[in-house]
């Protein structure tokens, strides 16, 4: 009998699938998958100090830089401004930021960390080394270094989709 995937499934034929047999259809499903299964475990693990699904990244950023407006946080982040506007008011309700007018120009607000969002950083980097460690068991260094660079082209190149023709792709 054929040996089996980790996730319990088999190949061609009862057979492991190799990599010869993947083609670039089974991208998009691969990559949308292991991230929704990253996201996944990283929220588990942040269940403990309290904060949900992408305020780890608010506060990251925020820990970077802090005292950003909304929409340099929703851009750094990827996100849309009504999207950061809601996370923003999730996260100051829950006191992990604080938004105060600017010294220097009292139309424009800007979001600082609080104490409590300050100590949810090493918490965050806890939780997001495990998962790392998680998502690449059995990988060597060479592999890992790899996959980073390689996620990091695509990335670079779906960013610069928009400058390119569908003839020039």
């Amino acid at each position: 009998m054929g040996k089996k995937h980790k996730d319990g499934k088999k190949g061609k034929a009862g057979k492991k699938k190799d990599q010869s047999e993947y083609s670039l259809a089974d991208l998009s499903p691969a990559l949308i998958q292991a991230a929704r299964s990253m996201r996944t475990a990283l929220t588990r693990s942040l269940t403990e100090s309290g904060l949900y699904a992408g305020q780890d990244g608010v506060v990251l950023a925020l820990a970077e830089q802090d005292g950003l407006p909304a929409g340099a946080l929703a851009q750094k982040l990827g996100v849309k401004a009504p999207t950061m506007t809601r996370t923003i008011g999730r996260m100051e309700a829950q006191g992990f930021v604080e938004r105060r007018a600017d010294t220097e120009d009292a139309r424009l607000t800007k979001v600082y960390l609080t104490e409590n969002g300050r100590n949810s950083v090493a918490q965050i980097e806890t939780s997001a080394a495990a998962c790392d460690a998680l998502a690449t068991h059995g990988f060597s260094e060479k592999e890992i270094r790899t996959l980073v660079r390689l996620l990091k082209s695509i990335d670079g190149n779906l960013q610069a989709g928009e400058d390119f023709d569908d003839e020039e792709i």
